[in-house]
């Protein structure tokens, strides 16, 4: 199953193991929710259900992956079970949360999981319906998982990579980020001695809508070319880091290791150096 889904393809999709989910971000976006969703959409929250928000960003970042139970108990609430089908669907192009949710619900071993190209926006547009107010979920037994499937680093692997130049570690940050002219986030600016940049909305169009596949297989091909071929992937806090895993899974890569606590941890912990450009 490819990982993205067209608004034409959804809207032609049987209700049968259907299950939409509106990962939608921002302040008081429950109610946002709330006023306008997709029919029978059901809210994830990035803060509460897709991340386990610790005392101290330097160790995990802003957004750590929560326990696999926990995520699990999530499920069983939404209703998720390992036959369901999920649609996630975020208003940033699959930047704000959606790509996190693919990548925790594929990471868990579901499989029938995709992000809805071009999300809320496009939904609007092809002339989905939507309705309001809380959807009525039927809860499921909960899935037991012992830990997550897809690759993950922590910050000392990330050294030891670095160190032994074995990986090519990719910041997928806008480039003034990256380049530490400011730092509208995190503490400081700057990046990842040795990291590489590849900012996330190059997996777009001008349109919003992920480029075809044969377009990132070559885009990315030609950007990784004479670097090492294992790849690990961050962001700020490890949230559209997901996004770029999931442009390099729809373009027929494997998929590379997620570094969870990305910048919001490097960045915070004493004594890790920070490298500046321009």
């Amino acid at each position: 199953m490819s990982p993205i889904i067209s608004s034409s393809q959804l809207k032609k999709l049987s209700p049968e193991n259907l299950i939409i989910l509106d990962a939608r971000v921002g302040k008081d976006v429950h109610q946002t929710y709330l006023e306008k969703h997709i029919k029978d959409a059901r809210f994830i929250d990035l803060d509460k259900d897709l991340a386990e928000i610790g005392e101290n960003a330097a160790f995990g970042g802003r957004h750590p992956l929560p326990d696999i139970t926990k995520f699990a108990e999530t499920l069983s609430r939404l209703g998720i079970s390992e036959d369901s089908h999920v649609v996630i669907y975020d208003d940033k192009n699959g930047a704000n949360a959606a790509a996190r949710a693919w990548w925790m619900l594929r990471s868990f071993g579901l499989q029938n999981v995709q992000v809805l190209d071009g999300g809320f926006q496009a939904a609007e547009k092809e002339g989905i319906e939507f309705s309001s107010g809380e959807e009525t979920l039927e809860k499921v037994s909960v899935i037991k998982k012992e830990d997550w499937l897809l690759p993950v680093k922590i910050l000392e692997d990330v050294e030891n990579e670095i160190i032994n130049h074995s990986s090519t570690i990719v910041d997928v940050r806008d480039a003034y980020r990256y380049k530490g002219e400011s730092e509208p986030i995190d503490l400081v600016a700057g990046h990842i001695p040795g990291a590489i940049n590849i900012p996330f909305s190059e997996n777009l169009d001008e349109n919003g809508s992920f480029l075809k596949p044969e377009v990132l297989k070559e885009k990315y091909k030609e950007l990784l070319k004479n670097k090492p071929p294992h790849l690990i992937i961050h962001c700020g806090s490890g949230v559209t880091a997901c996004h770029t895993i999931l442009a390099l899974d729809y373009a027929g890569f494997p998929i590379p290791d997620l570094y969870v606590g990305s910048w919001s941890e490097w960045s915070r912990r004493e004594g890790k150096e920070i490298a500046k450009e321009g």
